[in-house]
């Protein structure tokens, strides 16, 4: 397997006005677009500023979530696999960005059910990809995709998403190839237990989706003591704005493919 955030290249999507609709389990002030739209546009400049080729589908007003991405697909240097979302509102993405994975990998594979899965409940690991059930992925799902992800050369295995977790990478993220930042619930995840998990401090659990591109750790601007933990392991830190992506319950990872 290549390195789990080795990545050249990314393919974002351009938010929608009707982003500020989108799909959110709680309440809280709505998004405000002009900002929502600035985080997304920072948040691209950044990864090319790391050094990653990336492209940007026009918006989908019809799909207020479609700026999100990560959640229709998965994309590897050996090829991509699209997925299919347990939010019902977000299945007619899938139609909207088969061409662009289609032009961009030699391999393109598809769900096709019954099951579901979101990409957002899907971590990368060094060795293997863990599949996390949620609320938007189901078992059937996860073992067709643990089975399209075998045709690409990728180990995977099947783990529970605590309650009160929106998504498997809510709560959870790479660090580096041996270590995972998790918020407390997921600290004894079977699938952590040849790693070392460092929690999020005390009233940061916001701050678990981080995003690890090469050398550089992207993390919400406003989570100050996990920033210092992180940059106390010698991590380069990259803070970005995300209060209005939060709002819509996403995070860092959510924002692109990325291979």
């Amino acid at each position: 397997m290549t390195s789990p955030f080795a990545f050249t290249r990314a393919l974002c999507r351009t938010p929608a006005p009707s982003a500020v609709n989108g799909i959110r389990a709680g309440g809280g002030p709505d998004p405000d677009f002009d900002t929502l739209a600035a985080e997304h546009e920072a948040y691209v400049a950044t990864l090319r500023e790391l050094g990653l080729s990336v492209d940007l589908l026009p918006a989908l007003d019809a799909f207020p979530d479609a700026l999100f991405t990560e959640d229709v697909a998965l994309t590897f240097p050996e090829g991509a696999i699209l997925l299919r979302p347990g939010a019902e509102a977000r299945a007619g993405e899938v139609a909207h960005i088969r061409d662009a994975l289609a032009a961009r990998h030699r391999v393109l594979l598809e769900m096709t059910g019954p099951g579901h899965v979101e990409g957002g409940d899907v971590l990368r690991l060094a060795d293997r990809i863990v599949i996390g059930l949620s609320d938007r992925t189901d078992r059937a799902g996860a073992t067709e995709l643990a089975g399209l992800l075998e045709r690409l050369g990728y180990r995977a295995e099947v783990a529970v998403t605590p309650a009160g977790v929106l998504h498997f990478k809510t709560g959870c993220s790479l660090i580096d190839a041996r270590t995972v930042l998790a918020v407390p619930a997921m600290r004894d995840c079977p699938e952590f237990a040849e790693l070392e998990v460092v929690l999020t401090p005390p009233g940061e659990e916001g701050a678990a989706n981080i995003l690890r591109v090469r050398d550089t750790v992207l993390i919400g601007e406003t989570w100050r003591a996990t920033q210092a933990l992180l940059a106390a392991r010698g991590i380069a830190v990259r803070r970005m704005a995300t209060e209005h992506v939060a709002r819509i319950d996403a995070g860092l990872s959510c924002m692109s493919l990325r291979w």
